[in-house]
């Protein structure tokens, strides 16, 4: 079956339109920031953290004399300790994934985007989902152009005879995971809900694998060590590695498009810093923000007024390339989760 990439995400994306989360324009009425508050933000270490701290928390601290705390790392244990705590949350603002983000707003954990946070109003519609999208970062295949005959163009390419048993399938059912096998499935029968049992059987064509990749520093080791040549992963940080340590690498720009991903900020039920905690997210919203996680780690801009250096648009999802990627049904994918599990440790990484 051949879906141009048009009809094919008008296929995906029309379905999840209906669905969105609305998009409420009710202020609540909040007490004012006051010295001594403290905002706590559960976000990710590294490039993130730094960017935040040199961006957002100075203005708060001089405009209130708030305190920011941070609680660091992935988002496992802080989704885990955000549902523990449903209804008196310690966390006021928590960054979250796009799928654990929308799933965190219907389960009471966390609040959909409101108007009260006055950048939101540049937000696409795709980035109102879930909370403030902050950072687009699709994931789509990354190769070893030395090692193709043709440049990849597809994700069916996946299954030309040239990269058997050179491919690095990520683990789990994470970001990258869900788009490798969703796009997979996507690309040859047009159609989520084949995802099992034929989307599965088509991506055990693919063993045996050269490994499965836990981890980008793990990928690009792997890359570096010539232990594989092509896998799944997020677009900014293949950037990167591409850029500063192994230009034999290319990304693809399929025609059925990239997977969307995308860090939300959410602000949480209950939070009792809720003027703070908007205004913290306005600022992570703010051109000058953007401008720094897309010139820092190539994360794409969310919002349309955000203006990007010329020399480094050809690495990002600019405002004409929203509408390509692939925005998958959620529900139906965290619905079907635990059983997708075990059919993928069963089958593909087994």
């Amino acid at each position: 079956m051949n879906i141009k990439r048009r009809s094919f995400n008008k296929l995906i994306l029309g379905g999840a339109a209906t669905l969105a989360a609305p998009y409420s324009f009710v202020r609540a009425q909040t007490p004012d920031p006051k010295p001594g508050d403290e905002l706590v933000v559960g976000i990710w270490g590294g490039t993130q953290e730094k960017i935040v701290k040199q961006y957002i928390e100075p203005v708060l601290v001089d405009k209130y004399g708030c305190k920011i705390s941070y609680v660091l790392g992935g988002t496992v244990e802080r989704r885990a300790r955000a549902y523990a705590e449903r209804g008196r949350p310690s966390f006021d603002v928590l960054y979250l994934n796009i799928f654990e983000s929308r799933q965190a707003v219907k389960d009471g954990v966390t609040q959909p985007a409101t108007d009260a946070v006055e950048n939101a109003q540049y937000l696409y519609p795709i980035a109102r989902k879930g909370g403030y999208g902050v950072a687009i970062n699709p994931c789509t295949i990354v190769y070893n152009k030395t090692k193709a005959s043709a440049p990849i163009t597809s994700w069916k390419d996946m299954w030309k005879p040239e990269w058997q048993g050179r491919i690095a399938w990520p683990n789990g059912l994470g970001a990258e995971g869900i788009s490798a096998l969703m796009m997979s499935t996507l690309s040859w029968f047009g159609d989520q809900t084949k995802m099992a049992p034929e989307g599965f059987d088509k991506v055990k064509e693919l063993k045996p694998f050269a490994a499965i990749q836990g981890s980008q520093a793990q990928l690009f080791d792997m890359f570096d060590q010539d232990i594989a040549d092509l896998s799944v992963e997020f677009g900014s940080f293949c950037e990167k590695y591409i850029e500063e340590r192994n230009p034999d690498f290319a990304l693809a720009d399929p025609e059925e498009g990239k997977a969307l991903a995308m860090n939300v900020a959410c602000i949480t039920e209950g939070t009792r810093n809720q003027k703070l905690a908007e205004e913290w997210v306005n600022l992570h919203l703010s051109p000058e923000v953007m401008q720094a996680y897309a010139k820092e780690i190539y994360y794409s801009p969310t919002v349309t007024n955000a203006d990007i250096p010329a020399d480094i648009q050809s690495k990002l999802i600019m405002p004409d390339q929203i509408d390509t990627l692939v925005d998958f049904d959620w529900d139906y994918i965290n619905g079907n989760r635990n059983k997708w599990q075990s059919i993928y440790d069963r089958e593909i990484a087994g």
